[in-house]
């Protein structure tokens, strides 16, 4: 009879998850946009930690989508490729939908306010790439109030693609950017007050479309 299969102590992943952490927030921030190089020797020195770390580090934002690691090349900020956004753009289409119906069928009115808060925040956005966080934290407090744990879940598996794709419209045109986009989503917000899935989903679409029209037509 053969002998259980031992666990073996977990190895501390502390150190590896804040070096993704702060690369994570270098690459949303602007200091590293799509294409450039992640060099371990660099971010090593930079970040006073082991090449290890670093090297961990990378290979989980390798899984969430935000690098991507050739032999010739190394690690590199992910650039979206075409197919990508159109496959973004669907699969954020269909999570948002379902989405925007339970917060319309659901939400208290402390998750709508939290909503609300989303979109204040916006205002005190000071570039672009301030604001395209702010935009991703407006969806995470859709997504919380909606209560549904799997579509969640699946949220978290695309979002920091949806906030790549979001600094690649940047990237191509800001004009009214700042301006307008916390208009766009009071706007919102109002829908999912009046409790009007219809015209929610409809202006959600629309807020999506201009974003994706910016990029096809560039």
């Amino acid at each position: 009879m053969s002998s259980p299969n031992r666990l073996v102590p977990a190895r501390r992943r502390g150190l590896a998850d804040e070096v993704a952490d702060r690369i994570r927030a270098a690459i949303f921030d602007g200091s590293y946009p799509p294409g450039a190089q992640l060099r371990e020797l660099e971010l090593s020195a930079a970040l006073d930690v082991s090449r290890g770390p670093v090297r961990e580090a990378l290979l989980r934002l390798e899984r969430e989508g935000l690098v991507r690691s050739a032999w010739h090349r190394g690690a590199t900020v992910t650039t979206l490729t075409e197919q990508d956004l159109t496959e973004l753009d669907s699969l954020r289409a269909a999570l948002e939908q379902l989405a925007v119906t339970e917060v319309v069928a659901h939400a208290t009115d402390e998750e709508l306010a939290l909503i609300d808060d989303a979109v204040d925040q916006m205002t005190q956005a000071g570039d672009a790439h301030e604001m395209a966080s702010s935009d991703i934290a407006f969806h995470d407090a859709i997504y919380a109030a909606a209560g549904h744990r799997r579509l969640e879940e699946a949220w978290q598996a695309i979002r920091s693609q949806v906030h790549l794709f979001l600094l690649t419209r940047i990237r191509t045109s800001t004009d009214g950017y700042l301006a307008h986009i916390p208009a766009e989503h009071r706007e919102l917000v109002a829908a999912l007050r009046a409790r009007d899935a219809d015209r929610a989903n409809t202006l959600f679409t629309e807020h999506r479309r201009h974003a994706f029209d910016i990029l096809r037509t560039t």
